[in-house]
Parts: structure tokens; sequence; C-alpha cells
């Protein structure tokens, strides 16, 4: 990646747009690692959750990190959580439950896509307390050609100051207890561990800034 890499907002509409950060998702899916293998039935599972609502309802905060070849990562976010998952839960879980029916019979024997088809009928709606604190959200990811550069870095200060510009005092995000190269960068950043959720290597670590 050279010095052609920039950020940009996301063009709402614009199906190149989403279908690059739709495959980031999947190629970030396995706890930061590669979750194609994962997914051969259906590449979409993930990024019907993590990124196509986030396009849809705050493009203003849809950060596109683009190089040479194109989309390499993104940023996405919402000023208030409950607002967003409301939202979600009136606007865009009806349609994913329709076309996806949860899967039935033993769980143990569910494809990942299974699994991620029964979070569309039973969506986590969880967020860290205290709340009023923290009441923003984001993620991020980039694929490997874009990562250890700054660029991770700098995408997410262009977040935060637009969060902030729009009211929110702190922000609060999940990452899997598998990734430690992600807990390490939002430490880094200021992130302080808030609270766990499940126990060991299956745990997942919310963690808060203040934008103050």
């Amino acid at each position: 990646m050279g010095q052609k890499a920039r950020i940009r907002l996301h063009r709402p509409g614009n199906d190149a747009d989403e279908r690059a950060a739709y495959y980031i998702c999947l190629k970030t899916g396995d706890h930061g690692g590669d979750g194609e293998p994962l997914f051969p039935e259906d590449p979409d599972a993930l990024g019907r959750v993590y990124v196509g609502p986030y396009l849809a309802y705050a493009p203003h905060l849809a950060l596109l990190l683009e190089d040479e070849q194109g989309v390499c990562g993104y940023a996405l976010g919402v000023e208030d959580s409950r607002a967003f998952y409301d939202w979600y839960e009136k606007h865009w879980r009806p349609r994913l439950c329709k076309r996806f029916p949860e899967p039935r019979g033993d769980p143990a024997q569910w494809t990942p896509a299974q699994q991620v088809y029964r979070l569309y009928h039973h969506p986590d709606y969880f967020c860290p307390e205290p709340y009023a604190l923290y009441p923003a959200h984001l993620h991020i990811d980039l694929l490997p050609r874009a990562q250890g550069r700054g660029y991770g870095r700098k995408m997410m200060e262009e977040l935060l100051g637009r969060l902030r510009k729009r009211g929110a005092p702190g922000v609060h995000l999940g990452v899997s207890a598998r990734n430690r190269r992600a807990y390490g960068f939002y430490r880094k950043l200021g992130f302080q561990e808030l609270t766990r959720r499940g126990e060991g290597a299956d745990a997942a670590i919310y963690m808060g800034k203040s934008l103050s």
C-alpha cells in the first residue's frame, strides 16, 4: 500500500462499497482471521449483522479505507446504540428472519452460517454499563495488506472525532478474547475494559473510551 491510501465516507447506494465491506467482514470474521473457509455456503452471513445495517443506518459514520487495489478496510459506528438497535429490530431484522429460517436440530451440528442465522432470530443487543457514559459503539476491520501501517489508528481517530462532534460522550466496542492483537490496539488508543461476557478464550470483552 502506497501513498494513494485514503479514508473516505461510504457512498450511500454504492453497491461496490457494500460488496467490498461485506468481503472485509468475511476475511476478518474468524476472531480477526480469515473467515472465508467457515462460510462457503453463505459468505455474506456475518456482513448482514456487522456491516449492512451500519451502512444503511449511519452512512455519515461509515468510513472506508481505499488503496490502489480498492477498499481494504472500514470503520463503522453509531452515536446511540439503543436507538440503532431499535431501528434494527423494526426495519432490518424482519427481512433477515423472513429470508433465513431459524436452524433446527442439534446446535452442535450447525454450520457457522447456521449459527449466524440463529443470531438473526435471537439478536444480542447487549450494551455495557454505565450506558450513559458510553452510548456509542463502533466496529473496525482491515484486510492484512492494510494492517500494521497506522491506518487503523487514523480511521479510529477520524471516527471518534465524528462521534464526538455528534455529541456522543463516550463509545464502546466488543472484541473476542482470542483476538489479542485487536485488544492491544484498543488499549493503545485509550480504551479500558468495562466487562466480559463468557469464559476464557470464548469471552467477549467490552471496552469503553470517554470522548469528553
